[in-house]
């Protein structure tokens, strides 16, 4: 199996140093970047599979980052941040982030983090390989193939996050079920996730946007104090 490739983009010279060397332990590739800028140009160049991102950058904010990067590539980040603000968390996945970890934090947690999220992309590639290439068709013309990780509405290929496709992926393969917040969290994050069900609510928002269902009858409907059902 090859190397995981992982960019950490923290400006603390002493915090990156320590994520370098434990990551490099248990045979990860590290780049580091002390910028934001410099961090969105590496993407291109180190081409990595996780991306670690600080928060509180000296140049632009990890928000902004964030934001910049997941517009244009589909690539898990893990926040890192001194602030455990509640509405920074909620921020952070509105524009990306697959998980958000506080300082000061313990090294091995942060390898747990990182170990889950390359395990549930594992999975869903090897779910995708089970299954035929055709797809998974909903209504407004919306398409999820598997084996090549596409979403397509009315022929058009919508980016979407890891975790989005994921979320969206679970919920077609439940069509017409009632699924909690808690066994979505439970399935598409993790067992051992940390967070609240506002994550998922986050998400089931973007994944709307994305597909241009704000203002019409969506395929996702909400079923009001428990959870999500998909019906398109």
């Amino acid at each position: 199996m090859a190397q995981k490739r992982i960019l950490i983009i923290e400006d603390e010279d002493s915090i990156s140093d320590l994520i370098s060397l434990y990551l490099e332990k248990e045979n990860f590739i590290t780049a580091v970047s002390n910028t934001g800028q410099d961090g969105i140009h590496l993407v291109e160049r180190f081409k990595p599979d996780l991306i670690l991102l600080d928060l509180m950058l000296l140049d632009i904010s990890g928000f902004e980052v964030c934001k910049r990067i997941s517009s244009k590539y589909i690539i898990p980040i893990i926040m890192i941040t001194a602030k455990s603000d509640t509405i920074d968390k909620i921020l952070g996945m509105e524009l990306g982030a697959d998980d958000y970890i506080t300082k000061p934090f313990d090294i091995r947690e942060v390898i747990v983090r990182i170990k889950t999220v390359f395990r549930r992309i594992d999975l869903i590639a090897e779910a995708s390989e089970a299954n035929n290439s055709s797809a998974i068709k909903l209504s407004n013309g919306i398409e999820i193939y598997e084996e090549s990780h596409e979403i397509l509405k009315n022929n058009e290929k919508i980016e979407f996050t890891n975790r989005e496709y994921s979320l969206l992926l679970f919920l077609a393969k439940n069509k017409g079920k009632v699924i909690s917040r808690e066994e979505l969290l439970d399935k598409v994050w993790g067992y051992d996730f940390i967070g609240d069900s506002r994550t998922v609510d986050i998400h089931i928002q973007r994944i709307r946007k994305k597909l241009d269902e704000t203002k019409g009858v969506s395929v996702i409907e909400t079923v009001f104090g428990v959870g999500y059902k998909l019906i398109g």
